[in-house]
């Protein structure tokens, strides 16, 4: 397998995108560590809750892992924390020597206008999507100048493509993303490390279900709501999925001259 015995970090990695990362990695043969926080500080995101299972859900995922035979761990962390991603970043390396790869998943999001977004609203969405990327890409891009090399891709988003009503906070956060991807990738291109960032489309996770009962017309249930922005946004007419991207995951962990891009798969939606 190309990847056999690489060594992974992916955060958020218990749901969603993560998981399918996560699952993907391991058939390529590399070593998972999942990571999650079970409680963030802020209720403003797409749980409405400061409690959002993600380090239940990453021990979960590890289980289903190890029971088909990858080598795999969980581990607690809160990308907002410098001394949780440090420490994440320990005992990895503590387990299993190195870290080749990292995926950063980890993100919330809100709807919100302008003109009712709070400073809670965009502090929380800037935190974990703009400054969590930063603090993991720091401690690992750190890590792999020491060994070698490695390969860091960030989740940013069609968001991070073209602004969209509601979502300025959002926007924000994954225009950001892709800013200071582009900045590290030319920064650490000469130790062996690529940076490089996805843009996914629309994929029915929890942000989706949020977003589609926000975006609902009146008289309209959440699951129409979320077909009809499939229809309306995205040309192909069907949602992308995880498995989508944890390829597209794998097309960058064994590419040693992409860095500094942000490859969108969306369905046509910004073509």
């Amino acid at each position: 397998m190309r990847l056999d015995d690489k060594v992974a970090i992916v955060t958020g990695g218990g749901t969603g995108i993560g998981k399918a990362v996560a699952m993907r990695l391991a058939e390529e043969g590399v070593k998972i560590v999942v990571a999650g926080a079970d409680v963030i500080n802020t209720p403003y995101c797409q749980y409405e809750s400061r409690s959002i299972g993600g380090y239940t859900a990453a021990k979960e995922v590890a289980t289903e892992l190890q029971n088909n035979g990858h080598d795999t761990i969980a581990i607690k962390a809160d990308v907002t924390k410098y001394m949780q991603v440090q420490e994440l970043v320990k005992q990895t390396v503590a387990s299993f020597h190195r870290v080749d790869i990292v995926v950063n998943c980890a993100g919330i999001i809100t709807f919100r206008y302008v003109s009712e977004l709070s400073e809670e609203d965009w502090d929380s969405v800037m935190a974990v999507n703009a400054k969590g990327t930063f603090l993991v890409n720091k401690v690992a891009a750190a890590q792999m100048q020491k060994q070698g090399g490695g390969k860091i891709i960030n989740i940013s988003s069609i968001a991070g493509k073209r602004g969209s009503s509601g979502l300025a906070h959002y926007t924000a956060s994954k225009f950001a993303v892709i800013g200071f991807t582009q900045a590290l990738a030319k920064e650490v291109a000469k130790d062996n490390i690529t940076v490089n960032a996805l843009c996914p489309g629309i994929i029915g996770t929890q942000m989706w279900k949020l977003l589609s009962r926000a975006r609902a017309l009146p008289g309209e249930t959440k699951e129409q709501s979320y077909q009809r922005n499939i229809r309306d946004l995205i040309p192909q007419g069907v949602p992308q999925t995880g498995e989508d991207i944890a390829e597209a995951v794998v097309f960058l962990a064994v590419s040693d001259h992409v860095t500094g891009q942000s490859i969108t798969i969306d369905g046509g939606a910004t073509a």
